[in-house]
């Protein structure tokens, strides 16, 4: 008799970025997967798909089942409405969103990373510690009561092990990709929008404004080089916005461009002088891969896990220093990222994951 698997959709309710972009791809490529592999695959996989998903994918190997109820609460969701569920279907729940059902309903998970756990700092207001207290309690449910934990690095890997004392057997590392962004069509409206960005070079960022991402570097920087133009999207996560964006507002040489299209980021990051990505905590890091794919250098800070994604195809700076010149960095030669892009996509990624859910201990 075949395991029964249920993915939690929830990450149809909301936009495509980041963990949700992840969860997606990954769905797409296994379902093209299961195609393949009919007569080897040992289980049975659905998705259980809110009421009230934004996406409502199409699959021709992973059964939707739509949910009786929206998805109104991403906590009672996750711990309660998708247990139930899992229950019903006598299956077992594969979740991708950093969250999952308390106890022995946990199934499979994603831990893509344990910011909140490693960085406490970063979380100062009331909003903020909620939001941490809440993360690290899904972190320590995952770690101890998972069938498998799934985490997206092996720095992450490694912060898991540490943070919670569990075998290396548990874990394994299952990596970001970046081939959705072929799909993707150029949109050169944002240059409509702010024509400065034809007139001069520029220096790109992209990300949510969390603290982690590391606008202070930006910011520091930015004031230190006047001559040089900097180019900022990105929206804010929560409570943990930023404490730079207002110093970032007023200096002439910055343009906060707000949200941004993936069509609009393709073609800032085929442009730009350089993207730059400043963070100094990530689990995996995801648009310098994207900017990689369409031919941009990559200015990266050398921490958490960005130096094993991005090995020496990209330029390195200190996340806690601006004593540079970018433009001096970017005449450092750099190795070709070719290896890069053809190791982290997300057909190798599913191909990981399929593995362990036949029962591979990959």
């Amino acid at each position: 008799m075949s395991t029964k698997i249920l993915i939690n959709g929830n990450f149809l309710c909301r936009n495509l970025t980041g963990i949700e972009r992840f969860a997606f791809e990954i769905c797409r490529q296994l379902d093209i997967l299961l195609e393949s592999k009919k007569n080897e695959v040992k289980f049975e996989i659905s998705i259980l798909v809110p009421q009230n998903a934004k996406v409502f994918p199409e699959y021709k190997n992973i059964n939707s089942i739509i949910s009786e109820k929206p998805l109104t609460s991403f906590p009672r969701w996750d711990m309660f409405y998708f247990a139930k569920m899992c229950k019903k279907h006598k299956s077992t729940g594969l979740n991708f969103s950093n969250t999952a059902p308390f106890g022995g309903n946990c199934g499979y998970a994603f831990l893509h990373d344990i910011y909140a756990a490693d960085c406490p700092g970063d979380f100062i207001s009331f909003k903020d510690r909620l939001i941490r207290a809440y993360s690290c309690f899904h972190y320590k449910n995952i770690a101890k009561k998972a069938k498998r934990i799934f985490t997206v690095s092996e720095f992450s890997k490694n912060q898991i092990q540490k943070a919670y004392n569990i075998e290396e057997s548990r874990i394994c590392v299952i990596p970001n990709g970046w081939d959705h962004f072929k799909s993707i069509e150029e949109d050169e409206e944002i240059f409509q929008k702010f024509p400065v960005l034809t007139q001069k070079p520029f220096f790109f960022t992209l990300g949510s404004l969390q603290k982690r991402k590391n606008l202070k570097w930006i910011s520091e920087y930015a004031k230190n080089h006047p001559e040089q133009i900097f180019a900022i999207s990105g929206k804010t996560i929560g409570g943990m916005k930023s404490t730079e964006i207002g110093d970032l507002s007023a200096l002439k040489n910055v343009i906060l461009l707000g949200y941004v299209s993936d069509g609009e980021v393709k073609s800032l990051m085929k442009k730009c002088r350089a993207f730059v990505f400043p963070s100094y905590y990530e689990g995996f890091g995801i648009p310098p891969l994207e900017a990689l794919s369409v031919g941009a250098q990559i200015i990266v800070a050398k921490s958490a896990s960005l130096p094993e994604i991005y090995k020496k195809c990209a330029h390195y700076i200190a996340w806690d220093s601006t004593n540079c010149d970018l433009n001096d960095i970017l005449n450092e030669q750099v190795e070709d990222s070719a290896d890069v892009l053809s190791e982290y996509t997300y057909e190798n990624s599913a191909k990981k994951l399929f593995e362990v859910l036949n029962g591979g201990s990959k």
